[in-house]
């Protein structure tokens, strides 16, 4: 059995950047705005006489001092790129206020990242999801992309890549997660027959699971289900829990 190093994919790696560019530029203005006020002239032997005015009524209602400033709407579009709110919900994602920001500066260079940073995400869940075979995932993902930005050029490479794993054949099995988590028949009864799929078929295989231990469980299930024979494959770190099948280019057919 030969068994891959996992490859950990990284969700945001422009995050860090983003926020040091956001904190020095923040930085800069406070400054630039941080002028001395003039000393008040004081008065001699001034009474000073405080007049109560009649109550107020103050209303509840947003006025234009409450509308959020260019540093506001960068900071809020940062923090909802890192809680992944790329697109939702309505008026809280990280493309609303990237939007806002560029309305009123077009050249702000947080902001345009920003909104690469959301695109370049929304282009990782595609792949992630072709890899596990959610080729219906993949292609909301795409188009999510294409919303934000359709000017990028990546974009049309992945939808190249979801086509031709379309057309490649591999066999594709999700599970539960957390009946794989927690170590359940079913989950044992479902790898096994997967495990003699890969035997039938001679198939290389992929496993892929949000950690180690659950993946190397996976596969000590495989193994033990076809005792003697040398399972080939890699195991993958994923939101996803499942097994892809590749099959050999030269087999014509493996039954279903």
């Amino acid at each position: 059995m030969r068994v891959s190093g996992q490859r950990m994919r990284v969700r945001r790696g422009g995050f860090a950047r983003l926020c040091a560019l956001f904190v020095s530029t923040s930085l800069l203005a406070a400054c630039a705005s941080n002028e001395s006020p003039e000393p008040a002239s004081a008065e001699k032997d001034t009474a000073t006489i405080t007049v109560l005015k009649p109550a107020s009524v103050v209303s509840n209602e947003k006025t234009t001092s409450d509308v959020l400033k260019l540093p506001d709407l960068l900071y809020a579009g940062l923090q909802a790129l890192d809680a992944d709110r790329l697109l939702t919900p309505e008026n809280n994602n990280a493309f609303n206020y990237f939007s806002r920001a560029l309305a009123m500066d077009s050249d702000n260079e947080i902001a345009r990242e920003g909104i690469a940073a959301i695109v370049a995400r929304y282009l990782a869940l595609a792949r992630e999801a072709i890899g596990n075979g959610s080729f219906e995932s993949a292609e909301l993902m795409i188009d999510r992309a294409k919303l934000v930005d359709e000017t990028v050029a990546e974009i049309a490479l992945v939808q190249v890549e979801l086509a031709n794993e379309r057309e490649s054949g591999d066999l594709f099995f999700t599970f539960d997660g957390a009946a794989v988590s927690s170590e359940s028949d079913q989950a044992r009864e479902e790898l096994t027959a997967v495990a003699r799929r890969a035997r039938e078929c001679g198939a290389f295989f992929l496993i892929t699971a949000p950690n180690d231990s659950t993946a190397r469980w996976m596969f000590s299930v495989m193994r033990d289900a076809v005792e003697g024979y040398r399972l080939r494959g890699n195991i993958e770190l994923s939101a996803q829990t499942g097994v892809r099948l590749r099959l050999p280019e030269t087999e014509s057919a493996c039954g279903e």
